[in-house]
């Protein structure tokens, strides 16, 4: 069992076996959706990916105070679901989450989550990356609400609330006027008016390296 933070976490979520040799390695979500994003503008078959950091390998039970190990060996292996998204007609990929802002502080913010975690932040505590569904926050809360959501947002106690909007879907499509500032991964790719989000389902193979997995449920 892998986790135990939402609908969908169970023991049949990952399996043990070999890292196999035509995989890739990722430090970073960001790395990853790379990967991804390569392997679909080349028309190339998406590889196997082994996770050695990132939210969504966090999400998937890598311990943020191990070190992983090498790239090669045993390992947990997942089939998990990819974003894929249309900024204003470009096409993106992510693994981990988009987020769309101006500030953290004032506007509207939204997020589209496949992993639980950004950064030290338990932002999406339902997420499941291997559901074939995307956890999407919308808001534009007053700042008291955004001080208090920020102070709860390591527990993942900050939903639900009042003023947070939430949704899993596989595909959706949101008006952002005014435009906001779209990360994917963590990358700021510029200022869009549109989002045409859509889940890609389990379309990526992804590799845990044996040792770098917290316990069960653990963080």
């Amino acid at each position: 069992m892998i986790g135990g933070r939402g609908p969908g976490w169970g023991v049949d979520f990952g399996e043990e076996g070999e890292i196999p040799p035509e995989a890739s390695t990722a430090g970073s979500d960001a790395a990853a959706g790379r990967i991804v994003a390569e392997a679909h503008r080349t028309g190339r078959p998406v590889p196997p990916v082994v996770l050695t950091g990132g939210d969504l390998a966090r999400t998937l039970g890598m311990a943020q105070d191990r070190k992983t190990s090498p790239a090669t060996g045993a390992g947990a292996r997942f089939e998990v679901d990819v974003g894929a998204v249309l900024i204003d007609g470009r096409l993106g990929w992510f693994v981990a989450h988009l987020v769309a802002r101006r500030s953290w502080w004032r506007g509207r913010l939204l997020v589209a989550a496949n992993a639980s975690f950004i950064g030290r932040w338990n932002a999406a505590p339902r997420s499941h990356p291997g559901d074939g569904r995307l956890d999407v926050f919308d808001a534009s809360p007053p700042l008291p609400v955004r001080l208090a959501a920020r102070r709860r947002l390591p527990s993942g106690t900050h939903v639900p609330h009042p003023d947070i909007t939430q949704r899993r879907i596989a595909a959706a499509q949101y008006d952002l006027d005014p435009a906001l500032d779209v990360y994917l991964d963590g990358v700021r790719l510029g200022r869009a008016r549109t989002l045409s989000l859509r889940v890609e389902p389990k379309a990526l193979e992804v590799w845990i390296p044996a040792g770098a997995q917290s316990r069960p449920g653990g963080p």
